[in-house]
C-alpha cells in the first residue's frame, strides 16, 4: 500500500534539529501578472519542511512579494520592460548560489524571450539538484539539447500540454502513451520526469516508474501545480533524490487536494486550499 511506503520516508524531527538541516530553497518565478505562482510554490516548500526559502523576483514585483509573503526572503531581481527576469539576473543569481541547497525554476515566470534566455542559460550552471515547472519547461521547447549538458539532478514536471510541446507531438498522444513517454523520455535525457494529470506518473532514468493514486479532479484549477513544485523543491532540499522527491511529492499533493475536496468539493476547490491542507496530509505520514 503507497501510504505505508511513504510513511517509512519521512521521520519526526530530533529534538536538537535546527533550520539549517532541512535545506534552503531558491525559487526562481513570477512576473507581472503572475505573482500567484511565486507565493504559491514559495509557501508549498515552507510548508513541506525547508528550513530556509528564498524568492527571486523581478525588482518592481517585490514590494508585493514582501507583503504577500512573511516567512519567505525575498530577492530582487535584475528586471525587462515587461517586468520579467532579466538576463541580466544571471550575474545576481551566481551570487546566492553557494549558500543554496536546491532550485525550483519557472512558476510564474513568463515567456518572455530574454527570460526563458535566462533559464536555459541558468540550467548550464547550476550544480545543485532543481526542479523545472511550467515557463521553465516552455525555455526548453526546440532546445532539448540543453539537457543533454546538466551538471545538476533535475526534476520535470510538465502537464501534458506542455510535454506535448516538447516532444512535438498532440496531446491525445501523450495521454495514450503517459508511462512510456515518461519513462522514455527520463531515460533518454538522464533525469526525472513527473507527467502531471490523473494518475499522475513519475519515471527515473533506470526504468523506475511510480503511477500515482491519490488526487482528484477539484485539482485541475491554476496553481495547484506550482504548489507542486514547492513541495518537490523542498524534499531535493532537504537531501532526497529526485525519484523520492518526485514520487513523494506527487503523493503528498493529491493526498492534500483530496483533504480540501472532502471538506470544500471539487468545484469550488483551489490551489490555496491544498496549501492549507498540506499540514494534515503530513501527519498523515509522521
Amino acid at each position: 500500500m503507497a501510504k505505508e511506503i511513504f510513511k517509512r520516508t519521512i521521520s519526526a524531527r530530533k529534538l536538537d534539529a535546527h533550520k539549517g538541516n532541512f535545506g534552503h530553497i531558491f525559487i526562481l518565478a513570477g512576473a507581472s501578472g503572475l505573482t500567484g505562482a511565486a507565493y504559491l510554490t514559495s509557501q508549498a516548500c515552507l510548508l513541506s519542511g525547508s528550513g530556509l526559502v528564498t524568492l527571486g523576483i523581478p525588482k518592481s514585483l517585490n514590494p508585493i512579494m514582501e507583503v504577500k509573503l512573511t516567512e519567505v526572503m525575498t530577492k530582487p531581481l535584475a528586471e525587462t520592460k515587461q517586468f520579467s527576469l532579466s538576463l541580466r539576473a544571471l550575474a545576481q543569481i551566481k551570487k546566492i548560489l553557494p549558500e543554496i541547497n536546491a532550485l525550483a525554476i519557472g512558476p510564474g515566470l513568463s515567456q518572455n524571450y530574454e527570460t526563458q534566455r535566462l533559464v536555459r542559460q541558468l540550467l548550464l550552471f547550476v550544480t545543485q539538484p532543481a526542479v523545472l515547472d511550467a515557463d521553465g519547461i516552455n525555455a526548453l521547447v526546440g532546445n532539448l539539447k540543453i539537457l543533454k549538458n546538466l551538471k545538476c539532478g533535475l526534476v520535470i514536471t510538465p502537464h501534458p500540454g506542455e510535454m506535448a510541446r516538447l516532444l512535438n507531438l498532440k496531446v491525445s498522444e501523450i495521454q495514450k502513451n503517459r508511462v512510456r513517454v515518461a519513462k522514455d523520455f527520463a531515460k533518454k535525457y538522464n533525469l526525472v520526469v513527473a507527467l502531471k494529470g490523473y494518475r499522475t506518473v513519475v519515471a527515473a532514468p533506470n526504468g523506475k516508474a511510480y503511477i500515482n493514486d491519490t488526487g482528484n479532479p477539484g485539482m485541475a484549477s491554476a496553481g495547484c501545480g506550482d504548489v507542486l513544485t514547492g513541495i518537490i523543491a523542498s524534499f531535493l532540499g532537504q537531501g532526497m533524490d529526485g525519484f523520492k522527491a518526485a514520487r513523494l511529492g506527487v503523493y503528498l499533493h493529491g493526498l492534500a487536494g483530496d483533504y480540501a475536496a472532502r471538506k470544500k468539493g471539487k468545484i469550488s476547490l483551489i490551489a490555496t486550499d491544498i496549501l492549507n491542507k498540506l499540514p494534515q496530509a503530513f501527519k498523515a505520514l509522521v
